[in-house]
């Protein structure tokens, strides 16, 4: 009797163990996702923003529920579509030039030579218009498989899918893009990857780089994008940031979030 008693302790020692080591939070664990209070910044415009830490993994949303629908990408596309152009050699590098061709468009600075560098800088949306179309529709299909990237629809046609029309991506998904960019975890060459990472440079400061990219939905200015990361001495934040207005509004709430949070100096 007293074997049995001792191999019935036994017993419940081991499975008390085998509980303890199931049921225990591992080590590498991923946070869960916290709240950012962002009214007294976003006031009465309608957006979310996403942020992640990528030293910590933790990630950081302001309204939710909006951050997870899709909305169409409208020029904060360019970053997938120079990944997409590098790859496929529809550009040879980020100083390929293409002429313009005379037609007056709606912003000055678009009117005139572009390369893809200026292009994504000025935002000029017929360099990348025309890139799309040297890519062609299979290649554009096949890379935006590859990357998940939002619902992947380009039935709005290849040069103007993206702006108000058939693909769309919500803010969660642009962020895990922009990671995947930043950790260079992305089906391209690493040196693809390097040129469209330096050619989004904003704003390159003594204590922060921040790499990024504004969109305008342009027929009505009713729904704008920034999206993109900042480097700075200790750490990588990964932004994704979408309002019912301009590409410049999600611009100004993205950075006054980031001198909120003192990742950004004032």
């Amino acid at each position: 009797m007293k074997k049995l008693s001792r191999l019935s302790h036994l017993m419940v020692v081991l499975v008390t163990l085998v509980g303890l080591f199931a049921y225990s939070p591992s080590a590498d664990a991923k946070p869960g996702v916290r709240p950012l209070e962002l009214q007294h910044i976003f006031h009465d415009t309608q957006g979310t923003l996403v942020l992640k830490n990528l030293k910590t993994d933790q990630v950081y949303q302001f309204n939710p529920g909006r951050s997870q629908q899709r909305f169409t990408p409208e020029s904060s596309f360019k970053v997938a579509n120079a990944l997409i152009g590098l790859e496929v050699k529809a550009v040879a590098d980020e100083y390929d030039v293409k002429r313009w061709d005379g037609i007056a468009r709606d912003f000055p600075v678009w009117n005139r030579d572009h390369s893809l560098a200026s292009a994504m800088r000025d935002s000029a949306i017929w360099y990348y218009q025309a890139m799309a179309r040297d890519i062609g529709q299979v290649p554009m299909q096949h890379y935006l498989n590859r990357i998940n990237y939002g619902n992947r629809d380009i039935s709005g046609g290849i040069d103007t899918f993206w702006l108000d029309s058939s693909l769309k991506i919500s803010a969660i998904e642009q962020a895990d893009f922009i990671e995947r960019l930043v950790e260079e975890d992305l089906p391209f060459q690493k040196k693809t990857m390097k040129t469209v990472k330096r050619i989004m440079i904003d704003d390159e400061q003594d204590e922060y780089t921040i790499h990024g990219k504004t969109g305008s939905r342009l027929s009505d200015m009713g729904l704008g994008w920034y999206v993109g990361y900042v480097e700075t001495d200790r750490n990588t934040w990964v932004f994704a940031t979408n309002v019912a207005g301009s590409g410049t509004t999600a611009k100004q709430l993205t950075l006054e979030t980031l001198k909120t949070m003192k990742i950004l100096k004032d």
